[in-house]
């Protein structure tokens, strides 16, 4: 690429980021597309017009978008991780759990793919192996109260309350209010955790 090309490619980038922060999406979309056709092969600024399409709601696109960028590259983590997000959203809970089975693939420590892995499976009523996916999410995210959660609801759907109530107790050390909230959802009280 001619170093022409790559300021002119530089200058769209910037544009296209600066109109999203400031809110100006139709004009962030004109510089990703001109970006997209200076630099056909680069997925980015095709997972950037995807984002657009999917944060206004235009999910169909996004993934046909999403789908595009990782004929590109299939080696984009997030952009699995969006592309399922995505088919979660819609309900295609399969297909949701192909991608992230793929993001999980290229990273096995990324905790949103796990939690939605999590979601996905509890849809389709794969509750032992949402326990083991929101377990793993809380492992990798301990002080988010999500993973944690869900695990707990997880547990409990499976009637395994003392790990449940070990879920809630962890949950209670530094979410308190989620903690409470998990107590009176499921019944169960949070077990103190043990100090060593």
């Amino acid at each position: 690429m001619s170093a022409t090309r790559a300021l002119e490619g530089w200058c769209w980038r910037q544009f296209a980021t600066w109109a999203q922060v400031f809110g100006q999406r139709g004009f962030a979309w004109r510089c990703w597309t001109r970006l997209r056709a200076l630099r056909p092969h680069d997925p980015s600024p095709i997972e950037a017009l995807a984002h657009l399409r999917a944060t206004s709601g235009a999910h169909d696109e996004a993934i046909a978008l999403y789908g595009c960028a990782l004929a590109a590259d299939p080696t984009r983590t997030d952009a699995w991780f969006n592309l399922g997000y995505l088919h979660q959203e819609s309900g295609a809970h399969e297909q949701a759990l192909e991608a992230f089975a793929r993001a999980l693939a290229l990273d096995p420590r990324h905790d949103r793919a796990l939690y939605g892995q999590g979601l996905s499976l509890m849809q389709l009523g794969k509750l032992e192996e949402g326990a083991v996916a929101f377990r793993r999410n809380a492992e990798l995210q301990p002080m988010s109260p999500y993973g944690w959660y869900q695990l707990a609801h997880a547990l409990h759907r499976l009637g395994r309350r003392d790990e449940a109530a070990d879920a809630i107790g962890r949950l209670a050390g530094f979410e308190p209010g989620v903690a409470r909230r998990l107590q009176r959802e499921t019944g169960i009280e949070p077990r103190p955790r043990r100090t060593t």
